[in-house]
């Protein structure tokens, strides 16, 4: 629906082990993140989208409950208060800044995704957790704002330890999409390999679906990522 690709397996046969192998090899043209412009009417902020470029954002600009919204804009007037002067990359910048460091990153293998108030109240989460946040705060500053599913080629750590990877992307006219990755705190480059991209981040997991089998059924991920 929104250009993902998804395939559908369906199985007639019970089985004890389900294994699925993805390869894919990817090619990277633009390698400079900053490599862009911006329209002049969208440099500096607050802007408006163009009418035309406005009615195929609207999914993206859907903004989070009221409760949740209050929280935001309440937390977003410490990193940008109305009346200041900004350019448009700047402010996003800021705003994925103070996701990165304001926040404690926190391993969760548990499924769902934080709201962003619950981010906010627990002053930590997950990738998917931080691209949420981030990407609800920037619809909230009037962004048309998506969440990103993907990978990130780097060396194990805390923040990567062989799984998926999530970040936002902010439509900025005459930029196109721009990627914005909260738990490392940089605009997504090279190493960020995307897979699938939403308006919620609940539509776009690697593999969803349901089974009948014992409840000590567990699953095991592993990523591997080499340069060619």
């Amino acid at each position: 629906m929104e250009g993902n690709s998804v395939g559908v397996a369906i199985f007639d046969a019970p089985s004890d082990q389900l294994f699925v192998e993805s390869t894919a090899h990817i090619i990277h043209f633009n390698q400079d993140p900053f490599n862009f412009l911006v329209e002049a009417s969208a440099m500096n902020y607050p802007f408006e989208y163009a009418y035309e470029d406005s009615v195929t954002l609207a999914p993206y600009r859907m903004l989070p409950e009221p409760a949740i919204k209050a929280k935001l804009d309440e937390w977003i007037t410490s990193i940008w208060k109305p009346g200041e002067a900004i350019q448009s990359f700047a402010l996003l910048q800021r705003l994925n800044t103070a996701v990165n460091q304001r926040l404690a990153y926190q391993i969760r293998e548990e499924p769902g995704v934080q709201s962003a108030a619950q981010t906010l109240e627990f002053g930590s989460g997950s990738c998917r957790d931080y691209a949420t946040l981030f990407m609800e705060a920037a619809r909230c500053l009037g962004f048309a704002a998506r969440f990103v599913s993907g990978y990130l080629h780097s060396l194990p750590s805390m923040t990567n330890y062989g799984s998926t990877h999530a970040w936002a992307e902010v439509y900025l006219p005459g930029a196109g999409w721009k990627g914005f990755d909260p738990t490392t705190g940089v605009v997504t480059a090279i190493d960020h390999i995307p897979v699938a991209v939403s308006r919620l981040p609940e539509a776009v997991p690697p593999i969803a679906g349901s089974f009948s089998g014992p409840a000590s059924t567990g699953m095991e991920v592993g990523v591997w990522v080499t340069p060619s």
